[in-house]
């Protein structure tokens, strides 16, 4: 048998030749060693110029791309290529990795950079977005990360002075980012005038916010801020590549081989060009420069590094060089000295010395170079071309001694014949050519069998035959040098060969995976001296083979560096090196052969061992040099975790089945039971695939699992608490290490880790997200701060959590076979070791990866399957169980010797101080001293061992050991039967307890008359178990096979037993002994049953779909049941054993009658009559409602019924155990459901009574007892009764069909849309062409007058506002009036001992001061602000956070505005946080926990996520999926950071925080009077954990932990919309929507535990006062009304004070200013217009007019207002008094302008109906139409008359504008009278004069407003964006430059200057604010 090892000899990497120049830049620096960091292919290089040596860096698995230095100088960043690319950071002096950085990128890492302070790291992707992402890469953790740009990056740098402040560039752009919590915020710079947009290359940042970037013409262009000040131009001559900025100040190097040095001003220092220099060629172009102290590095795109001393600058260095473009293929060695040739694209060959590492000689050939070869003697070299030329050098000069082409195809191989008589030429065209060297070369033959393109050849040791492969895998002999081809075998076998280069043939055979292409690999070479082969392949791995290699599948070792293919390999000639070529990364590697000998002498374990010498994982050879798999282990590795349905998928199914059962509606819907179970005792322990699950915790109580259970038992009592949190089977087990909390792993699709208290049984932290399929092993750090976890997922992934803050650290990928364990190294933390099929490997945490090495053999042992580990006490050693009952020892990786310590796998082993205790398949237990000398002690499991103190039975000696651990003087024994024992030092054993063996249980039987049930499994054993107090197995027989129903007869003595063959048997249930037994039928019995009375009848029933009876007595069979088309699933008898229910697989319900088995058919009616001897069936109509709505997915396997028939039990696919009240009728009846069982329950049956109920788990093997608890608390307070409330029965899914109440402010909140009022969609329906999109001919009136013309009126006429004309330059926020009171909630703070108050309107949130009336602004949300809360935390003072809508102001800002979190300070207004939230539409309430740290926010999507973010990082916590319906609030508990409570829509849930997740219980209402689930609006906080929420009937519930504990009834008459907890003296304000009485009012001042409350009226005049915000500050009240009302209440004389007035809910579209006066008018859909004061900033006067109002506007003397209304009504009224003088209504649709003329005649009416209607005032109140204006394409929008009242000018909806005389209303087309007319006002948005105040992104959203300053000069906008915008007036060219103002949310819908033009006063659509702005 051929030796199918690896070759134990190694390479080791020495040097490479190269360095990238190509597509990459910045990639060249100093080391604080002042050694060179650059790199090459897959390589980081360090070179040492000084003492000319390399070291490498091996960590990447693809090309490395990018290279950042870090401030320190010492560590590096790199980033590579691939699928699934990372970073890593390393230590150029050791070249260890220092951090992993995973899962940010895909496709490639283009570009990073290390921030100033070196604490994180920016990195750009090659991904479409282009990805940036900010690392913590200590931690290896994503800050933030953002879309780049929309095309490539190139460079990315940051700030030196401002820590948070990033500057990127790429094609046509440049970014400012800045770096604020969690998101990242680009602006882009601003080009202008100064320099062309252009791609920007490269960029450093200097101090005072100044960028110097380098562009594409070779400009170097200056940044201050965000604007382009000036230009260095022709800084170089073409693109800029690279720019380094140090101490001394920048250096640049660009395309045109310069590299220039700058001071620290960017005044120029020198110029050194590099195309001059002694090596410097034409088109040298530089990729990187590097500047330290008085030397410059510069990397060039052909592979070459300069190196310039200032000094010399005229005589710079070439230290290293390399190929550059192309591919390289070319490699020969010289035959005698230590030289290498290669060839490549690049057209050079060039002549290496392998001493001296140098580059000797280059010569420029005028094609492409693809082979090479040397002579025999070294004196000539052949070229193989790429034109199917080849020309022969002589070696001495490089001159040409021939050029022959006698091809067209390229030439890929040639060598020299031994004796050097012949060249032999293979090309692609398949022939090789054969020339005489002597004859100058000339063709002497010709070798032509081959059908495709020539790989390679190989000349025999007597030169007479030539061995070919070629691209079809032929190889071919031919005879030389005629070339006739050779068929013989004969001839063939004996030929000596001078090389072997051949990947063909029976001697390489091994080299070849054993499925794997033919191309792959692209070259061998055989060293014949040390029988070792070197490959070179596709996936740039070089790999050593044994040679010869006969074998297919040979193990190798293998060596990464090359990237991508790796093209050739060569031994140098006296076989002391290695060199291969790479094809992409023109790279030539050289590396030193280790052979055999050097290795044993102890030379150092292969240097890069973490990075793969393989012992190959790939050679997937039937491994037969391994042992078979020992059987157990086998079996373990074949068990299949995946689920059909996995609970996750549960919610989905459960939204889809809420859809059904709202269709039933609710009232049709059975109540759950009163009654409630409790789990009480767990036979069984998972024993069989999993291990290390068993411990003592701190008080000595066991620890273990078995299904979903985790389980602490007593010994001393024998009673057990569980841990039931999870859903699945739990695989994994392990304790921290001061033995208090345990962590447990489950099954699942993201399979959750659980870390829980063992003393209170409360999850600590659930860990879940990185995972699937299952978590197979665990265990804690030594300092049990983090937690390591394995998955059984396909690549065993690793991760190590911190388990407390529940975050992941770092992940790996482990093993492509099964891990087994893993474990902590106790000394070191960052050190761990896993062991599994066929592998050990020992990890170190470096960042957020892991790197390993793996287990080194050695001649000591050979690669087994490890199957346990443990660290020894001195840290270096680690012990480890093999499969073969070994024990290894190993000093990290080494293998240091093996002993012999069990016969079959060693399962589990055990660390003692002094020693270890190991556990085998052999059932052996055996205790050693600390190196494994001697065995000090050996414990047999025996059952003549057990003492009489078991609690049950062994089921055999010596069982398989798979759990072992010590304590308290025992050492504590788990076997894969499902056992527990307890070993006394002294050698007696103890049972603990038991369960099945591996095999599904399905039968169960409870003994009528005694405390005993049977269970009978496939595990082929009966058993019988006491269920006293007693708890045990107390007898057990073994069948032939396993069985899936038992029942004992009437009387107890008989058990029967159905099989899975078809055969049943009955037995004597005390001793099990056989009394009889059938064999009738072949498939597996079902179920079984004796008749009740005497027992006289058995039914059988089988999946043969029949069921026989037989008579007990005579033993004989006396009937068959026929009829069921399916398998029969469960069947009961009637009480007097006449008839029989049979239940099929086809849902059939079918009767039948004893003995003949005759069918009987029965109505319903007549069924509920008959009386049954027991119930276990699953169909009718008593059972309808047990049915899931997803019940095609599902089945339910089992009933019971009690015998009083109530209460009937069920068991499912689900793992749920349910309690249903009987008869169950109607569809989808309510239930409570219990957790335990994994994945199927498949048999229930009550016991003793109907006081405990039995129940069995299929493959979880478990048998469970349930007591049953009656029904709620029996008068002994609330629900209490041992101090612990029933088991959480989850009641039945989300039972909200009780409608939870109705109101209409709630319903309309509810549903209120966000999406629709996002930014950028028109609010008006306007059509036709933008005015920026309409072309424009000069016809000829219109050319310009001739001079003598008379000049042109002014456009505007001036009203005489001062002498001097001002131009506005700067508007500022002075005041708004608003607040959002109608869908939000809470929104309204006291600050500062209630001296100011904070709140919000529109995007804008305001700090308004009470004493001075003064308000100020926080500006930077993007749109809509719907929620705002205070940190109360005295750390935190005066901290505020906003949430906010998601818009698109994409289109306006570049920037991408999902909704976000802002947290800022009320002082400075800086922003302190942006958090980006998952949260889809909008955030709709946050909150900030006790210590102020974390943030509570939940979203307004679907899901309603609540996130809990640590916002001072900026990061995430965590998320989840709220509720289906919309939450109102979710507010912590005032003293906790982990508590809090969620309410909304028929909602309650209380939360906590445990980890990095959030678990929930729902509210239980339970039996309080009169209570049910309500739509819950608001929540407060009292002591003890009561909470208290506030329902939408005006009810206040009132909680404790999750139970109700009673109702304050009728807290509100209407819903109660807040509540505020005063966290001074525990006081609790509410808020509500009620009529004001004398009793009643909407706030209310309640006690602590809300039992007594006082009542405020606020003296709003209103019908009914809707309060939506309270807070309570020192004797004040602070309360905000749905209309936006903000009113102080004080405590003691309820005297109420209006702070804040504004619009309701509508949009404001009329806005008119005073002619005169500092006052303006408003009108909105509301219903009312206002009049407001601008210089006391207050609410004048306000008029209802009962319909929504659309414009307003003054008369010209400011004594009338007129109004247009929504219904097409107009009204007149006094401006003093505000009354009626006269209305009319000429129109339906709404008015949408109405104007005065200036002359005060006329009054204009523009409606939607496309007209206008001038009316006479000259004659009163009765408004006379004189005419209107025809002609009008589309609604009217604005108008302005002329200043003589001659002309009106209108503006529509189609984008036209037109000129009409008044009152004749006759359209003016002569545009020379048009541009003659004087306006008296400007608000049209259409106009030549104000083309420019168009945006370039208006295609969906349009300008709405316009108005022109009162002296003409400015002109202010509105638009869909919410900007408001100042130009200059006129404003004719198109895009014209502007000032933006935020502050409105989406629509800004009209915009006015005040008389004066001291102001300009805004109005918004959405947001019902209005905005005063200063003019400076």
């Amino acid at each position: 048998m051929a030796d199918r090892t690896a070759p134990r000899c190694q390479l080791r990497l020495e040097w490479v030749y190269g360095y990238r120049g190509h597509q990459c830049r910045n990639n060249l620096y100093y080391t604080a060693g002042k050694e060179v960091v650059y790199f090459v292919a897959g390589v980081g290089v360090v070179y040492n110029t000084r003492e000319h040596t390399q070291k490498f860096y091996l960590g990447h698995n693809d090309d490395i791309i990018s290279l950042a230095l870090h401030p320190d100088r010492s560590l590096v960043a790199t980033g590579q290529v691939g699928k699934d690319p990372y970073v890593c950071v390393w230590d150029t002096f050791t070249v260890h990795t220092v951090s992993l950085l995973r899962d940010g990128h895909t496709h490639g890492i283009a570009c990073l950079a290390f921030s100033a302070d070196g604490q994180r790291l920016a990195s750009v992707g090659l991904d479409a977005k282009n990805t940036v992402c900010i690392w913590e890469w200590k931690r290896g953790k994503i800050l933030a990360t953002a879309t780049g740009h929309s095309d490539r990056i190139f460079d990315i740098c940051w700030d030196p002075f401002q820590q948070n402040r990033l500057v990127s560039c790429g094609v046509k752009h440049i970014k400012f980012w800045a770096l604020c919590g969690n998101a990242l915020t680009p602006k882009r710079g601003i080009f202008g005038k100064t320099g062309d947009l252009q791609t920007i290359l490269c960029v450093a940042s200097a101090k005072d916010d100044t960028t110097y970037s380098g562009a594409l013409n070779g400009d170097i262009y200056v940044w201050k801020g965000l604007n382009l000040i000036r230009t260095v131009q022709a800084a170089h001559g073409a693109g800029i590549f690279s720019m380094y900025a140090c101490e001394e100040g920048f250096a640049t190097g660009g395309r045109d081989g310069c590299v220039r040095l700058w001071d620290v001003d960017f005044k120029p220092i020198t110029k050194i060009d590099l195309r001059e220099a002694e090596q410097g060629y034409k088109g040298l172009s530089i990729r990187s420069v590097c500047w330290r102290a008085d030397r410059i590095l510069a990397g060039t795109q052909d592979s070459e590094v300069f190196e310039v001393m200032v000094r010399d600058r005229d005589k710079p260095l070439l230290i290293m060089q390399g190929h550059s473009e192309g591919e390289l293929w070319a490699l020969d060695v010289h035959p005698k000295k230590p030289l290498a040739v290669t060839g490549s694209d690049d057209r050079s060959v060039r002549l290496w010395s392998l001493v001296d590492h140098a580059l000797i000689a280059r010569c420029n050939m005028e094609e492409a170079v693809r082979s090479v070869a040397f002579s025999i003697d070294g004196s000539q070299l052949a070229l193989g071309m790429k034109d199917g030329s080849f020309t022969v050098l002589r070696v001495r000069d490089m001159t040409e001694v021939v050029h022959i082409k006698d091809r067209k195809e390229v030439i890929h191989e040639m060598k020299f014949s031994p004796d050097g008589a012949y060249l032999a030429v293979g090309s692609n065209d398949g022939l090789v050519d054969v020339y005489a060297v002597a004859q100058r070369y000339k063709k002497v033959g010709e070798c032509s069998k081959s059908s495709s393109f020539i790989t390679h050849l190989d000349w025999s040791m007597d030169s007479k035959v030539l061995q070919t492969n070629d691209g079809a895998g032929e190889r071919l002999f031919y005879r030389m040098p005629m070339g006739k081809h050779l068929s013989s075998k004969e001839e063939i076998k004996g030929i000596h060969w001078a090389s072997w280069n051949s990947v063909l043939g029976s001697e390489v055979s091994g080299i070849w995976p054993k499925y794997s292409n033919l191309s792959d690999i692209n070259a061998v070479d055989a060293n014949y001296s040390s029988a070792v082969l070197v490959t070179g392949d596709d996936y740039g791995l070089v790999k050593l083979y044994r040679f010869p290699c006969l074998k297919k599948g040979a193990k190798f070792k293998k060596y990464i560096g090359h990237s991508a293919h790796v093209t050739n390999v060569h031994w140098s000639h006296d076989l002391q090196w290695v060199l291969t070529t790479g094809g992409a990364d023109h790279s030539v590697f050289q590396w030193r052969f280790l052979p055999e000998g050097v290795m044993n002498g102890g030379l150092d374990v292969n240097v890069q061992d973490s990075h793969g010498d393989s012992n190959s994982e790939e050679s997937d050879s039937d491994v037969s040099d391994v042992p078979e798999l020992d059987s157990d282990i086998e079996q373990e590795t074949q068990i299949n975790y995946d689920r059909q349905v996995y609970k996750e998928d549960l919610p989905q199914l459960r939204q889809q089945s809420r859809e059904k059962k709202q269709q039933v509606g609710s009232l049709k819907r059975q109540r759950g039971p009163e009654q409630g179970l409790r789990l009480h005792f767990v036979h069984g322990y998972r024993g069989y695939d999993c291990r290390n699950n068993l411990f003592y915790s701190q008080s000595g109580e066991v620890v273990y699992h078995v299904a979903a259970v985790g389980v602490v038992y007593n010994r001393q009592q024998h009673s057990q608490r569980f841990y039931l949190a999870h859903d699945d089977d739990i695989l994994s087990l392990t304790v921290h290490p001061l033995k208090d909390y345990a962590a447990t792993g489950q099954v699942g699709r993201d399979p959750a880790i659980h870390v829980w208290d063992i003393q209170t049984l409360k999850c600590l932290s659930l860990l879940r997200g990185f995972h699937q399929r299952g978590v197979c092993a665990l265990d804690f750090s030594a300092d049990g701060k983090s937690l390591v976890s394995v998955a059984i997922d396909d690549n065993h992934s690793i991760v190590i959590w911190d388990w407390k803050r529940g975050e992941k650290l770092a992940t790996a990928r482990g093993h492509k076979d099964k891990l087994f364990v893993v474990k902590c190294n106790p000394m070191v933390n960052d050190r761990l070791v896993t062991v599994g099929i066929k592998h050990i490997k020992f990890w170190q945490h470096t960042g957020g990866g892991l790197t390993f090495r793996r287990g080194v053999f050695g001649n000591l042992g050979r690669l087994e399957t490890m199957m346990s580990v443990c660290y020894g006490r001195s840290e270096a050693l680690v012990f480890s169980g093999a499969a073969t009952g070994d024990v290894y020892i190993w000093k990290e990786p080494l293998l240091l010797k093996t002993i012999k310590a069990h016969d079959g796998p060693v399962f589990s082993m055990f660390s003692l101080d002094k020693g270890f205790v190991t556990g085998g398949k052999d059932g052996v237990v055996e205790l050693w001293d600390d190196m494994f000398e001697r065995c000090l002690k050996t414990y047999a499991i025996k059952r003549a061992a057990l003492s009489p103190g078991s609690k049950g039975l062994l089921l055999e000696d010596n069982p398989s050991i798979r759990a072992i651990t010590l304590g308290h003087g025992h050492i504590l024994v788990g076997t894969r039967n499902g056992e527990v024992l307890e070993i006394d030092k002294t050698g007696p054993m103890t049972l603990l307890v038991q369960g099945h063996m591996e095999g599904e249980v399905w039968g169960l039987a409870a003994h009528p008359l005694m405390p005993v049930c049977a269970t009978v499994s496939d595990d082929r054993t009966l058993r019988m178990w006491e269920l006293s107090a007693n708890h045990r197995m107390v007898a057990v027989r073994k069948l032939k096979k396993g069985g899936r129903c038992c029942a004992f007869s009437p009387d107890g003595k008989a058990l029967a037993v159905g099989l899975n063959d078809g055969s049943f048997l009955v037995v004597n249930s005390d001793t099990l002994e056989d009394l009889v037994a059938f064999h009738h039928r072949r498939e597996a019995i079902s179920d079984i049953r004796f008749t009740q009375d005497s027992g006289k009848y058995l039914a059988v029933a089988s999946h043969d779909n029949f069921v026989d009876i037989y008579n007990v007595l005579t033993s004989k069979r006396v009937g068959i049941c026929k009829g069921a088309s399916s398998y029969i699933t469960h069947i009961d008898w009637d009480s007097h054993g006449k008839l029989l229910q049979v239940n099929s697989g086809a849902k059939e319900q079918l009767f039948f009658e004893a003995p003949r088995g005759k069918r009987q058919t029965i109505r319903n009616s007549e069924l509920e009559k008959i009386e049954w001897a027991s119930w276990t069936c699953v169909l009718g109509v008593t059972c309808e409602g047990i049915w899931p709505t997803h019940s095609d997915i599902t089945d339910v396997n089992a009933a019971s019924l009690t015998k009083d028939r109530m209460l009937l039990a069920t068991g499912d696919d689900f793992g749920f155990l349910k309690l249903f009240s009987y008869p169950v009728r109607g569809q989808y009846a309510r239930f409570k459901r219990y957790v335990g069982h994994s994945a199927h329950v498949t048999n229930v049956r009550w016991a003793l009574d109907d006081s405990t109920l039995l129940t069995v788990g299929g493959a979880d093997t478990a048998l469970m007892i349930w007591a049953r608890e009656r029904g709620g608390g029996e008068g002994e307070g609330p629900l209490y009764r041992d101090n612990r409330p029933p088991v959480d029965s989850e009641e039945s899914d989300d039972d909200i069909e009780e409608d939870g109440g109705y109101d209409s402010d709630v319903a309309r909140e509810k549903t209120v849309d966000y999406t629709s009022k996002i930014y950028a969609a028109n609010i008006r329906e306007m059509r036709g062409t933008k005015p920026h999109q309409q072309l424009k001919e000069l016809s000829i009136e219109e050319r310009p007058p001739v001079s003598r013309a008379a000049p042109q009126p002014e456009k505007l006429q001036k009203n005489n506002v001062s002498k001097k004309k001002k131009v506005v330059e700067d508007l500022v926020l002075e005041h708004v009036f608003g607040f959002r009171g109608f869908d939000c909630r809470n929104n309204l703070h006291y600050l500062n001992d209630g001296s100011e108050i904070v709140y919000h309107t529109a995007a804008t949130a305001i700090v308004h001061s009470l004493s001075t009336g003064t308000q100020s602004f926080y500006l930077e949300h993007t749109d809509d602000i719907l929620c705002l809360t205070v940190n109360q935390h005295p750390k935190y003072k005066n901290i505020i956070a906003t949430g906010q809508i998601g818009g698109s102001m994409s289109v306006l800002l570049s920037v991408c505005t999902t909704p976000s979190i802002h947290v800022w300070d009320v002082m400075s207004k800086q922003t302190l946080s942006i958090l980006r939230c998952p949260h889809g539409k909008g955030v709709g309430y946050v909150n900030f926990s006790a210590t102020g740290k974390l943030l509570l926010s939940v979203g307004v999507e679907p899901e309603h996520t609540i996130t809990v973010w640590r916002w001072q990082e900026g990061a995430r916590v965590t998320s989840k999926g709220g509720h289906p319906d919309r939450i109102f609030v979710v507010e912590f508990r005032p003293d906790s950071d982990s508590q809090f409570v969620s309410v909304g829509i028929k909602h309650i849930k209380f939360w906590t925080l445990a980890g990095g997740s959030l678990m929930y219980k729902k509210g239980v209402v339970g039996s309080v009077e009169d209570a049910r689930m309500q739509t819950m609006l608001s929540v407060a906080f009292g002591a003890n954990n009561l909470t208290f929420t506030g329902a939408i009937n005006g009810d206040v519930y009132v909680w404790r932990d999750h139970y109700l504990l009673r109702v304050v009834a009728k807290a509100h008459t209407g819903p109660v919309f807040t509540m505020y907890t005063t966290l001074r003296d525990g006081l609790i304000v509410t808020g509500g929507k009620e009529r004001p009485t004398k009793e009643g009012g909407a706030v209310k001042l309640w006690d602590q535990e809300m039992k007594r409350c006082r009542a405020f009226q606020l003296e709003t005049g209103q019908q009914v006062e809707c309060v939506r915000s309270v807070c309570r500050g020192k004797g004040k009240i602070l309360v905000g009304t749905k209309d936006g009302e903000i009113i102080e209440v004080g405590e003691k004389n309820a005297a109420s004070n209006l702070l804040m007035n504004s619009h309701t809910q509508g949009e404001i579209w009329g806005l008119a200013a005073h002619p005169s006066k500092e006052m303006f008018i408003s009108a909105s859909d509301d219903g009312t217009i206002r009049i407001w004061d601008l210089a006391d900033k207050k609410l004048l006067n306000k008029v209802s007019l009962g319909h929504p109002a659309k414009c307003v506007c003054y008369s010209p003397d400011g004594e009338m207002v007129s109004v247009g209304m929504k219904n097409g009504e107009l009204l007149l009224l006094l401006t003093n008094s505000l009354k009626m003088w006269a209305k009319k209504r000429d129109r339906s649709a709404a008015i949408q302008d109405i104007r005065f003329s200036p002359d005060k005649r006329l009054l204009a009416v523009g409606s939607v109906e496309s007209t206008v209607d001038l009316y006479d005032l000259t004659l009163g109140p009765a408004l006379n139409r004189l005419g209107y204006c025809k002609d009008i394409p589309s609604f009217v929008i604005q108008m302005d008359f002329s200043a003589d009242s001659r002309f009106i000018q209108v503006s529509t909806g189609s984008y036209k504008r037109q000129v009409h005389e008044v009152p004749s209303g006759k359209m003016v087309t002569d545009q020379t009278v048009i541009d003659r007319i004087t306006w008296a006002t400007w608000t049209s948005i259409l106009g030549d004069e104000v083309m420019g105040i168009w945006p370039r992104n208006a295609d969906k959203a349009d300008v709405n407003c316009a108005c022109v300053s009162h002296t003409g000069l400015n002109v202010v906008t509105g638009d869909d964006f919410g900007l408001v915008k100042l130009f200059d007036f006129p404003c004719t060219e198109k895009f014209a430059k502007h000032k933006r103002y935020f502050g409105h949310s989406a629509h800004v819908t009209n915009v006015r200057f005040s008389y004066d033009d001291k102001y300009v006063i805004s109005t918004g659509g959405d947001d019902c604010s209005v905005f005063v702005w200063k003019c400076l």
